[in-house]
């Protein structure tokens, strides 16, 4: 995987050099105010009968603080929100933090990554999911199972996609520590049967955490997945895995040419196949801006557009909390009738998204 010779300009670091698509638009989920939740995180869309659906973790001032819990919200035209409704409530003991969605037309499944307090070694957890027929009433807390009816120890990717015969493809960072390896399921709901692939990992400096890690993946016009990685050895570049036998086994990571802060990401593909890439293509830690990176083949990167610049296009920080800095943090996309949707949170407090018209991105 490489980006074409120039397309993307590092001497600009607000926007890269690139424009809008026409009829970009952003909007704001939610806004916090003095008296609400002023952290959120791990954004995520999911539309459902007729519906769009909003999921993220909510807390107080802190990452990742021991109030920390999951919210949802949800539009019928995705421009007026209605609140934050509990998803799942803060436990006694640990935080729950969002897993994404998963919808089979009928059922919404909304998957909690649950991580239990560590008196000792490493931070770890395991999935949960709650479902629902009509967005409303939702079952009880319980675990994603595997293929032998035992809870997955891992917690879940927010990125589960189908392939074309409607196996599902995700990952799960497996216990002891975060250990991320891609699992596929033929369940149609996504809640059980979940099987581990056979991959064969990178070394890694640090025995409780992969080099890579919060994948995302798309599809290539050969019929090939391709999962991309986070590369925690500082290489500011994506990791890519491939699989030919539909996420069965795949392929040592290798290093791509494809910029990446060391953030979390999103892939897929449009209706019409074109490969596209969301996230923060950047040498360096810097979460902006965010721009989608387009591609026929899969490999070769050769056109781009602007979501969200640096500078005047980001409203300023207006709280302050543990690790919160000027960013659009950890995008997630899904297309929703004309539009391509990239939701994410601005300065960790801000939800938000992006939408482009899919007429655009044929351009």
């Amino acid at each position: 995987m490489s980006v074409t010779d120039g397309l993307l300009d590092p001497s600009r670091p607000d926007d890269l050099g690139l424009e809008r698509a026409p009829g970009t638009e952003t909007a704001t989920i939610f806004r916090p105010g003095p008296d609400d939740d002023r952290f959120a995180h791990g954004v995520v869309l999911m539309p459902f009968k007729g519906r769009l659906y909003a999921q993220w973790q909510s807390s107080v001032k802190d990452e990742d603080g021991a109030d920390t819990h999951v919210v949802f919200a949800h539009s019928d035209d995705a421009l007026e929100w209605s609140a934050p409704q509990p998803l799942a409530a803060t436990m006694d003991a640990g935080i729950r933090t969002s897993g994404g969605w998963w919808t089979d037309g009928e059922t919404l499944v909304a998957y909690i990554n649950q991580w239990p307090d560590q008196a000792d070694g490493p931070v770890q957890g395991v999935t949960m999911f709650r479902s629902s027929t009509d967005g409303e009433d939702w079952t009880e807390l319980a675990p994603v199972t595997d293929h032998q009816g035992n809870a997955v120890a891992g917690v879940f990717e927010q990125d589960p996609r189908a392939l074309p015969g409607g196996r599902i493809l995700s990952a799960f960072h497996e216990q002891p520590g975060l250990l991320v390896a891609p699992w596929y399921t033929d369940d149609p709901l996504g809640t059980s049967g979940w099987t581990r692939s056979k991959i064969q990992r990178l070394d890694h400096d640090d025995p409780t955490i992969s080099r890579e890690i919060e994948p995302s993946w798309f599809l290539r016009p050969d019929g090939a997945v391709v999962m991309i990685f986070r590369d925690q050895a500082g290489t500011f570049r994506k990791l890519a895995s491939v699989s030919t036998d539909n996420g069965e086994t795949w392929s040592t990571p290798a290093l791509t040419t494809v910029p990446d802060s060391r953030t979390k990401q999103s892939a897929g593909n449009l209706p019409d196949g074109t490969v596209f890439l969301a996230g923060n293509p950047v040498e360096n830690k810097a979460r902006f801006p965010l721009a989608l990176l387009l591609s026929d083949d899969g490999q070769v990167f050769d056109r781009a557009w602007l979501l969200r610049a640096g500078g005047d296009d980001m409203q300023p920080l207006r709280y302050e909390g543990k690790y919160k800095r000027p960013s659009y943090s950890y995008p997630k996309s899904v297309v929703w009738g004309d539009h391509l949707y990239v939701a994410y949170a601005t300065n960790k407090e801000d939800v938000e998204f992006t939408r482009v018209p899919l007429e655009a991105l044929g351009d």
